[in-house]
């Protein structure tokens, strides 16, 4: 090993170093982050992590048993998460919760209440600091936290044009963006993206719901580009999307580094930044 690759390895084991602690993931084909954890000492689990809620939740198409997490009326309070030596308390699930492929359910960011908080996509593990590390490379971004969600403001290029919208970070949705019905209506985004498919669906009173799948020409968030973003928004009777996605075929374009008091995100591009996008069936 030459000098050069033995100080890269020790500048970047410092950070690691300066970690309270680490939860190593396993990214899917669809994006999604699991994490092997046992509940309640007994109840083995991959949990999707959903950084759109703080809870936990469990799926009723789970594979694996969670007979140990007792519910009432839908909710299961006081319970354990055992995630590699870590251990976290008083963490309430909900039952029958949809979650991502390959998951039994899902693990909000609770678990990282009060603490600044690593999502690190090169390495696939989350860290937890004390302090603020080494931010060399990253860009910070202001944080709109609303009832435990978090969102950030992004540009959208349409038709040449910049347009701002809010987005809730979504790791649970495995394409690039979704645009609410509030920001889709009246821009003629059928027009305006190139529409990569489109699937129209009814309900028994004859409402439809058209979804389309677009490109959009580039996505700014702070100063950093994203070229030809995979972009979904509804049309129909039905309006059904309340807010804007920013879905994990994003998110996995940066690495993360969430402030304690959840004002601020820190982001850097990460090795996926240049992938070709998911697509969505």
């Amino acid at each position: 090993m030459n000098k050069i690759s033995a100080l890269l390895i020790f500048l970047s084991s410092l950070s690691v170093f300066n970690a309270q602690e680490t939860i190593p993931f396993r990214m899917t084909k669809y994006n999604n982050l699991i994490v092997k954890t046992q509940v309640n000492r007994k109840d083995s689990l991959d949990l999707m992590f959903q950084i759109a809620m703080e809870e936990a939740s469990i799926s009723p198409e789970r594979i694996r048993s969670a007979g140990h997490i007792v519910f009432k009326e839908g909710i299961s309070e006081g319970n354990t998460v055992s995630i590699g030596k870590n251990t976290y308390r008083n963490i309430r699930f909900f039952d029958n919760e949809l979650t991502g492929h390959e998951a039994d359910g899902k693990i909000g960011t609770g678990i990282f209440k009060g603490k600044i908080f690593e999502i690190d996509y090169d390495n696939s593990r989350f860290s937890v600091y004390e302090t603020m590390p080494d931010l060399k490379g990253y860009q910070a971004v202001p944080l709109i936290c609303r009832n435990g969600q978090l969102f950030i403001q992004a540009e959208n290029i349409i038709d040449g044009k910049p347009v701002a919208a809010d987005f809730l970070l979504q790791s649970g949705y495995s394409g690039g963006i979704i645009y609410s019905n509030a920001f889709a209506d009246g821009k003629d985004l059928g027009q305006k993206l190139k529409i990569t498919g489109e699937k129209t669906l009814k309900n028994s009173a004859g409402k439809s719901i058209t979804t389309k799948n677009g490109i959009l020409p580039m996505l700014k968030i702070g100063s950093f580009q994203l070229k030809n973003v995979a972009a979904g928004f509804f049309t129909g009777d039905l309006k059904t999307q309340k807010v804007s996605y920013l879905g994990a075929d994003v998110l996995k374009r940066f690495n993360w580094i969430f402030d304690a008091e959840r004002k601020t995100v820190f982001i850097k591009p990460s090795k996926y930044f240049t992938d070709a996008y998911f697509e969505i069936n």
